[in-house]
């Protein structure tokens, strides 16, 4: 669904053919729904990253449905990956291809982590210094749930008021990350059925399976929005159409 549209659930939808890629066959229909808005986040922050083949990447809290996406997609690009969160998601985490899984409960990846090539950030702005901290000079450190800056109003052609705007409201931590010669990127996912079929293709290569917490009817919108709003998920929540 075009993201300049989202904001309903409705039994159809109008969509440029050239946002849509074709659904590996072994997935089904509620599967296919709970990929591409996180697959296509977890594309297109790997490619900021601007990361080469063997470069070392840290995601932040990868035991959700964020890192069952990022983990695989990073390691078919040949980076070592490395993650963080609670021991339920370990034996997961690591049948998707992490190369090490921290327990937050056990061990502090700002003490025990430095000199890492790349970082995704999915839990927001008070830990990104400790995000900055176990990065190298000169590394890329992408955030889902940062603060966005200049840059990003810049990257994706915002007018030159909001790109304004934008540069002072992320000021603070722009200046966070040019103390070392970092860079810093929010992102917010855009549709691109290109990246779509990068995905799909993955998929099917490597078997990958879709994460999902549970699957309401469209009646029970209300109940799905709540359980999404709880937290604690194990996957996506999806709506079953019919």
């Amino acid at each position: 669904m075009p993201l300049a549209r989202i904001g309903a659930f409705a039994e159809y939808a109008a969509v440029d053919c050239r946002a849509l890629a074709k659904v590996p066959d072994y997935l089904s229909d509620e599967e296919a729904a709970a990929v591409p808005l996180t697959a296509l986040t977890a594309l297109q922050a790997i490619g900021l990253l601007q990361a080469r083949e063997g470069d070392t990447l840290f995601i932040s809290g990868g035991t959700g449905s964020f890192g069952a996406m990022a983990i695989p997609i990073a390691k078919s690009k040949g980076l070592t990956v490395i993650t963080n969160g609670n021991a339920a998601g370990r034996e997961r985490v690591i049948a998707l291809g992490a190369d090490r899984f921290i327990d937050y409960k056990q061990e502090d990846y700002a003490q025990t982590l430095h000199d890492v090539d790349c970082v995704i950030d999915t839990l927001g702005d008070r830990e990104l210094p400790r995000e900055f901290g176990i990065l190298n000079p000169g590394g890329h450190l992408v955030s889902l749930h940062g603060m966005p800056n200049g840059e990003f109003a810049a990257r994706t052609g915002m007018p030159f008021m909001k790109r304004m705007l934008f540069s002072i409201a992320g000021r603070e931590v722009d200046k966070m990350a040019a103390a070392r010669g970092q860079h810093y990127h929010f992102i917010f996912v855009h549709e691109d059925g290109a990246g779509l079929q990068q995905v799909s293709n993955l998929f099917a290569e490597r078997q990958i399976t879709a994460s999902i917490d549970r699957v309401f009817p469209l009646a029970d919108v209300n109940a799905a929005l709540l359980k999404v709003a709880s937290g604690g998920s194990n996957g996506k929540t999806v709506l079953k159409i019919g």
